[in-house]
């Protein structure tokens, strides 16, 4: 469609303006570097005219060392007044000896200072530095000029022996410099204006002369997108311009050609491709990517226009699996991986052959179906069934050993018959447990767990479960049933913390943590139990010393049937699932369930509960 183009967005325009800037930047640059060197050799041309000559700074050291210092101060003086400093400087020159007394001035009118102290602690700092001379630049903003001021030390030089008797003081006015720049400085100013004002102008005509062809077969392109074939583009020359107007005129001719063959197959194969929920990957003979529809794009996370032309077993990568001849003659489905660190992902790929009805093979095609979730169920489904195999065989075959060692004759000992008759009666409490936990994890997974919430107060539904753990650790020492010893301790906040929870599920979380911390720690050990508030959280944390969680299976500990100390852990009785069981619990109350642990140094559990602070003055039973 023709829209119109306003005068700043013409190419014309844009010409004029890349010039005319290109001007501009280069002049300023050339007028700054000019500039900034011009200045620097002003100003080192200045400080060479200002400088004393040596002759005059010996004497001056000389007359410093004198004891008569009336007669050293008049030769001073004589000294400074035949100092070939420019008028222009306007310069002062003092003489000051290492004590900072004044000893001359080249001034006529200010004589008086003459014999008095210093009071510039540029001066002071030049004596005390055992003679490190000093150079600066001031502006004096009373006057409105710059000054430099140098202060050069004068050393004498005895026995092999540097000894600072003083310093020359200089101070001189920059105007005269700054004046000579500021007058160069306008006169490339003015320069630098006539040229951009003419280079401007150069730049408008040779603009129009290559935006006049170029509007012309803007134009006759139009007219071609819009269906409209007829027209010719003039031909002004031989040059770049005048071949591409000829590239125009036999483009029409073309384009016109092709259009109506192509139109049917472009919708045809679009709407094909549109509606396609697979990935769709078509190649030519050689098996280059011809057609690539936007759902392989997202599968193989690649740029669709990258892709084109690119052998599709580099697009796949199978190049080190496969040939294009071991697709071509025996096309087949593949199973592609391409599961990263963020995500998995698992393609099943489908070959087949592009024929002609002669039986060229013209290329491939190759259809893309993502089995990710398929591929992860069943691999679930195999664990789960091998967990679970694994974990009833242990008990079952204990419980037929003993079975078969009590029907060979060993019910009749009296000492060995109750043990084995205990022994199988706790690996069927441990196989009944297993199956109940399993059938709990069976009704999280399906949904058909039903949790009864209620509000509570974490406080005291936490100190609870602690306080029935302490009751068991007080009964089995004093009962001796346990060769260790816990201390439970508790940091809970003060404030009272209502969350709602079911609190049977809750305290099975709770009773699950705590006999795995009781269960790890040592002798004397102490579990510490934590509530605290953060935001719009509540955090619970229980917290053992013992051996700790490596680090390698710290992300595998809510796993299903997960043991980091498989042989202890079923000595202990543990089927595994408490932890798993733990985390679908919390997960369903809107929660987080995590642990932190160094091998070696203790594991603590963090359990995340959704919170919401009230006032005391809200009532918390008020129905909604």
């Amino acid at each position: 469609m023709k829209r119109k183009i306003r005068w700043y967005q013409s190419i014309q325009f844009k010409i004029a303006f890349v010039f005319a800037m290109m001007l501009i930047i280069t002049l300023e640059i050339v007028g700054a570097v000019f500039v900034q060197q011009l200045e620097t050799q002003n100003l080192r041309t200045f400080k060479n005219q200002i400088s004393l000559q040596r002759y005059v700074s010996t004497n001056l050291t000389s007359q410093l060392s004198r004891a008569n210092t009336a007669s050293a101060n008049r030769q001073i003086r004589t000294l400074l007044s035949d100092a070939n400093i420019p008028s222009t400087a306007n310069a002062e020159i003092r003489v000051i000896d290492n004590k900072g007394t004044i000893r001359g001035t080249n001034e006529a009118n200010n004589q008086q200072i003459v014999g008095q102290k210093t009071t510039d602690n540029t001066v002071k700092k030049v004596i005390y530095n055992n003679g490190a001379g000093s150079e600066t630049t001031t502006y004096d903003s009373s006057s409105n000029q710059y000054y430099y001021i140098k202060v050069t030390p004068l050393i004498k030089q005895s026995s092999g022996s540097s000894t600072p008797v003083g310093v020359v003081y200089i101070r001189a006015s920059l105007e005269s410099v700054y004046d000579s720049i500021s007058k160069i400085t306008a006169i490339y100013l003015v320069a630098a204006i006539i040229a951009v004002g003419l280079g401007l102008v150069l730049s408008i005509v040779i603009s129009r002369a290559i935006t006049v062809p170029i509007t012309e077969m803007k134009e006759q392109t139009i007219r071609i997108a819009r269906g409209d074939y007829s027209g010719q583009v003039q031909i002004y020359g031989n040059d770049e311009l005048g071949q591409l107007a000829s590239a125009v005129n036999n483009l029409s001719v073309r384009v016109e050609e092709a259009q109506e063959s192509t139109e049917s197959e472009r919708r045809r194969l679009n709407s094909v491709m549109a509606h396609m929920t697979d990935g769709v990957i078509a190649t030519d003979r050689r098996g280059n990517v011809t057609i690539i529809n936007e759902t392989a794009v997202e599968f193989l996370d690649v740029d669709s226009d990258q892709a084109i032309g690119q052998s599709v077993l580099d697009i796949l990568n199978i190049r080190k699996r496969y040939t294009l001849r071991d697709l071509l003659e025996d096309p087949d489905e593949i199973m592609l991986d391409f599961s990263t660190d963020d995500h998995d992902l698992i393609l099943q790929a489908y070959f087949s052959l592009i024929q002609r009805e002669s039986g060229f093979i013209s290329g491939l095609a190759c259809v893309l179906h993502d089995v990710t979730e398929q591929q992860k169920i069943d691999q679930d489904r195999k664990q789960f069934v091998s967990n679970v195999s694994h974990e009833l065989r242990t008990p079952l075959t204990s419980v037929r050993s003993y079975i078969e060692a009590l029907s060979d004759g060993a019910w009749q000992d009296p000492e060995i018959a109750p043990k084995f008759l205990k022994v199988t009666q706790e690996e069927t409490d441990r196989m009944i447990r297993m199956i109940n936990d399993l059938l709990t994890l069976s009704r999280m997974d399906s949904g058909t767990q039903k949790l009864n919430l209620e509000l509570v107060n974490l406080n005291e539904l936490f100190n609870y479960v602690l306080n029935r753990f302490d009751m068991i650790i007080d009964s089995n020492e004093q009962n001796d049933r346990s060769d260790k010893h816990y201390t439970i301790k508790r940091e809970f906040t003060k404030r009272d913390l209502w969350v709602e929870i079911d609190t049977d599920r809750f305290t099975q979380v709770l009773d699950n943590i705590m006999n795995n911390a009781i269960k790890y720690s040592p002798d004397g050990g102490i579990v510490t139990c934590r509530l605290i508030e953060t935001h719009n959280n509540v955090i619970l944390s229980i917290a053992d010393q013992g051996l700790g969680i490596p680090r390698a299976d710290i992300p595998h500990v809510f796993d299903r049937f997960y043991r980091v100390d498989k042989a202890r852990s079923r000595a202990q009785g543990g089927t595994g699932l408490g932890l798993a069981i733990s985390k679908e619990v919390i997960q369903s109350l809107g929660g987080k369930i995590w642990v932190e642990s160094r091998e070696g140094h203790g594991s603590t559990f963090y359990i995340s509960l959704p919170y919401e602070p009230y006032d005391e003055g809200d009532d918390l039973w008020d129905e909604a």
